[in-house]
């Protein structure tokens, strides 16, 4: 049984960001790709929340804050207020929001193309570890593009399910990883 004293990634987030992650969690990131807007109330949350606010104690690595912030947008459908956001970060872990909010846009190959500016970012392998535990596989970023290309306007297709929870895990995996490295920790 875990540990439920041990520390967690995300217990670096302030109140703040707690409440905009939390906010239409029920439906938030569901859209293998997206049409439209984003949630509207967590457009409210988000447009108040600078990037040095977004951790519980002082920001050591403010590109990494800001990525969190990407992907805080992107956690909502808000494409535009994350590509802003990705697009100015000229690091491993903003090319690697940036080819995601490519691929949930739809413009897959363009994903790819950032996909490959972050071949080896640290977080890939722990989406492969926990994909695996979660029964699922992760053969790599540009193998998840061609599944969500081929299946996100199929919600029947028995892969699309699986494809919305394995973004999913992506998504958490590197969102971690940037409250870590905001955090120094």
């Amino acid at each position: 049984m875990p540990d439920k004293t041990a520390w967690q990634p995300l217990d670096v987030l302030s109140p703040a960001a707690r409440t905009a992650l939390q906010s239409n969690a029920g439906e938030a990131y569901t859209r293998l790709v997206v049409r439209g807007a984003g949630t509207a109330s967590a457009r409210q949350v988000l447009d108040a929340l600078p990037p040095e606010t977004l951790l519980t104690h002082p920001v050591k690595r403010p590109d990494d804050a800001r990525a969190l912030l990407a992907g805080l947008w992107l956690w909502h459908d808000w494409l535009d207020e994350s590509h802003q956001i990705s697009q100015s970060l000229a690091t491993p872990t903003g090319s690697f929001w940036h080819a995601i909010m490519h691929r949930r846009e739809g413009d897959f190959s363009n994903s790819k193309y950032w996909y490959a500016r972050c071949r080896h970012h640290p977080a890939l392998d722990e989406i492969a570890r926990r994909a695996q535990s979660a029964g699922m596989e992760w053969t790599g970023p540009d193998a998840f593009v061609d599944v969500v290309e081929a299946v996100h306007r199929s919600p029947d297709d028995p892969l699309h399910p699986a494809a919305v929870q394995l973004q999913r895990i992506e998504w958490r995996t590197l969102f971690e990883y940037c409250a870590k490295q905001a955090a120094g920790v």
